[in-house]
């Protein structure tokens, strides 16, 4: 799984998604832009993280979340009940 930079801050998260409200556009091939990192955080259930790039699959959990790297082609593939939130993050300095 890739990681986030060290100095990556979160500076942005969505409102919470279930299986029932996750939107089509994250379950079809789509990217973040240059320079912005994702962490797909999995409250309850599964939810199946496709690599469009490499096409590997990761099975994210609530103790495994997901990391997209910027410009990546990625999709989220619904495998049952789940719900996840996505922050989202660019480099800068921790204010903490």
């Amino acid at each position: 799984m890739p990681q986030l930079p060290a100095k990556a801050v979160c500076y942005k998260q969505t409102p919470a998604f279930t299986d029932k409200t996750l939107p089509a556009g994250l379950q079809h091939a789509h990217t973040t832009r240059a320079g912005v990192w994702a962490k797909i955080v999995v409250a309850s259930g599964t939810i199946r993280y496709h690599i469009e790039t490499t096409g590997v699959v990761y099975t994210l959990s609530p103790k495994l979340p997901g990391i997209v790297v910027p410009t990546v082609p990625h999709h989220l593939e619904v495998c049952g009940p789940v719900a996840l939130v996505i922050e989202f993050y660019r480099l800068g300095e921790r204010s903490d």
